[in-house]
């Protein structure tokens, strides 16, 4: 099942590197934030489960790819727009990492904001 894991979230990551624009691609605030966001890690479980269950019903991962890769995006949507102002307004991601409104405030996904002292 490992073994599985990791191989399908390395052809997400590859396919979602080859869908997305590059980060330098105009407008790049908005590319880097995607890029940002979207690469920021994690066990990209629902993809992975959209290409098992093509899988499971005899289609193959290279079809079912743009899928999975829209079901990742959909889900990093949604922890995206959790974090703005008008629902929990949280700077900081899992692990501490700074929300994507931080990254484009700071002027780009290199730059790492201090550390949340606030409650």
């Amino acid at each position: 099942m490992i073994a599985y894991l990791t191989e399908r979230t390395r052809i997400i990551d590859e396919t979602l590197d080859r869908l997305l624009p590059p980060a330098t691609t105009s407008p790049v605030t908005l590319h880097e934030a995607m890029r940002y966001s979207l690469f920021a890690g994690g066990k990209r479980l629902r993809p992975a489960l959209c290409l098992a269950a093509s899988e499971a019903c005899g289609g193959s991962v290279e079809a079912a790819l743009p899928m999975a890769a829209a079901v990742e995006c959909l889900h990093t949507y949604t922890l995206i727009h959790d974090d703005l102002p008008c629902m929990d307004d949280d700077d900081f991601a899992g692990a501490a990492r700074p929300a994507t409104k931080c990254m484009a405030r700071s002027g780009g996904a290199g730059r790492r904001r201090p550390p949340h002292t606030g409650l």
